[in-house]
């Protein structure tokens, strides 16, 4: 049975938003298994400097960076669409182990297969070190703040 995950292409504004938050809420879910049943059987990734091909492969990634990335919290942002294509700008706050908290900024490249399935994604994340007194983000986005802009600072 083939997998779905409405909208599906060609997006609209209201389409393309739905699918950004839709992102939004299950990566803070910080389960890999449930993130990468967003995307293709054979989908593939370029995020920072690492390559990453199919779900297994997706599943191993997420699992590390959720080992480091210690309460990570999220937000996107929708910045353009066309066709079966979003962009995105994300912010993320997380720390690491010894308590150094950052914000990462970054810039991703979706592309969508008829299901509603991400076939590809690019990524592109700086991290900036953050006192914890400058925290942003605090878990799960609420839902009277869905569609609300993250800031640029």
């Amino acid at each position: 049975m083939p997998e779905d995950r409405p909208p599906y292409p060609p997006f609209t504004q209201e389409t393309a938003l739905h699918k950004v938050q839709a992102a939004e809420d299950v990566w803070n879910s910080r389960d890999p298994h449930r993130v990468a049943l967003a995307y293709t059987p054979d989908s593939t990734w370029r995020n920072r400097d690492t390559f990453v091909s199919g779900r297994e492969e997706i599943i191993a990634f997420l699992t590390q960076k959720w080992e480091r990335e210690l309460d990570y919290a999220l937000r996107k942002s929708l910045w353009g669409f066309h066709e079966n294509r979003i962009a995105v700008r994300f912010q993320y706050e997380w720390h690491d182990a010894e308590g150094q908290w950052r914000r990462s900024y970054g810039n991703e490249l979706w592309e969508f297969d008829e299901r509603g399935l991400l076939r590809r994604r690019e990524a592109s994340i700086n991290d900036v070190a953050i006192p914890e007194a400058d925290r942003r983000i605090r878990g799960p986005r609420p839902r009277e703040e869905h569609g609300v802009d993250i800031p640029l600072r």
